[in-house]
């Protein structure tokens, strides 16, 4: 049987570049390369496409953009292409592929963009499709949707930038309808970026400043005190499982983006330190918010889990897969090893693409 042909994409004009980096390391490292033929697509953090024949020690550290070998490549929207248009300093040719795999996290890859640009080639893409992917990188609109499905959330206002005043119109209407504290986010913005806590209106102010940064829309939440609790779900339609859930504890403050990718001092506990009672309903919930927002292929669905009953935080679509991710740790938990994983993500992106 002739190997199935991967275009693994990695960087990305994101503020989440490096990790994307560390993660697509771990992702083909870790591809079963007796079954896989692997092209290595890399974004820079200035939108260049590149193939990359390099070693994949190299892409850690960024070093895979000085390599004299890297070519211009992009993905062909033709349909009759099927595969990478590779621009050399002496020729161009078309690289057939039968699946992407895009291990670009945050902007620009997990927002739907990667997944239309696939949708339009008409080529497999691992994990969600555009809509999905807009859908819950968009916090607010992941809110309306969850919302809709009655899975509860966290209080929560949508400000976009300019339909309302100054900062100090902008702080009423957060204290008019919220308690301090509260946590400000940019709404299209993954892995806690932006993301601030505020419990007086001058440090609202300065959460406003910073996630205003990140994008013309930000949303404000209700604190929400409780364990935090990580769940995996993997499949296409009804066929779909959810993953006994992890917990994590932050090693200072909420679990931000250093805590996630840098330090590595968080705790992360599987199974997570709940009742057996909550654990059978986050994981429904899990699954019953996995199809509200349209997901196929993977997610990974964060909850606090309180006093007064759970809530759902977010989902992220294209979680991370560094060897102190949380995803691929729930699944193996679940007797799915790591290259067991990434095997079956890319048969359920075929699958799906069959279907359709």
């Amino acid at each position: 049987m002739a190997k199935l042909k991967v275009a693994v994409l990695f960087g990305g004009v994101s503020s989440e570049h490096e990790i994307s980096l560390i993660s697509a390391y771990s992702v083909l490292t870790n591809m079963p390369k007796d079954m896989y033929d692997i092209m290595c697509i890399g974004i820079t953090k200035k939108g260049h496409w590149m193939y990359y024949p390099g070693e994949y020690e190299n892409i850690k550290d960024g070093t895979w953009e000085n390599d004299p070998d890297c070519s211009t490549a992009i993905i062909s929207p033709d349909r009759v292409h099927k595969g990478i248009i590779v621009i050399g300093k002496d020729e161009v040719f078309l690289r057939k592929i039968d699946v992407v795999f895009p291990v670009l996290h945050g902007l620009n890859g997990e927002d739907g963009s990667i997944q239309g640009l696939c949708q339009l080639a008409g080529l497999p893409c691992v994990g969600c499709d555009m809509t999905s992917s807009a859908i819950c990188m968009d916090k607010s609109i992941t809110h309306t949707v969850l919302d809709a499905a009655g899975i509860r959330t966290a209080k929560h206002l949508t400000i976009m930038r300019h339909s309302l005043g100054g900062l100090g119109d902008i702080c009423e209407i957060v204290e008019s309808a919220l308690n301090y504290p509260v946590y400000v986010k940019p709404s299209s913005a993954g892995s806690s970026v932006g993301v601030s806590r505020a419990a007086t209106r001058d440090e609202l102010k300065d959460a406003l400043k910073k996630a205003f940064s990140y994008g013309d829309k930000v949303v404000v939440e209700q604190e929400i005190i409780g364990k935090e609790v990580e769940c995996a779900v993997l499949g296409n339609g009804k066929d779909i499982q959810a993953s006994v859930p992890g917990q994590i504890t932050p090693a200072e403050g909420f679990y931000d983006y250093d805590a996630k990718y840098k330090n590595g001092t968080s705790v992360l506990d599987i199974p997570a330190k709940i009742s057996d009672e909550d654990m059978r309903e986050l994981r429904e919930i899990a699954k019953k918010a996995y199809i509200a927002c349209g997901c196929g292929g993977m997610a990974r669905v964060d909850f606090f889990v309180t006093e007064s009953g759970i809530v759902l935080n977010e989902i992220n679509t294209i979680p991370g897969f560094t060897p102190i991710s949380m995803y691929p740790k729930l699944m193996e938990n679940m007797g799915i090893t790591y290259s067991a994983l990434l095997d079956r993500l890319i048969q359920l992106a075929a699958e799906k693409n069959d279907e359709e």
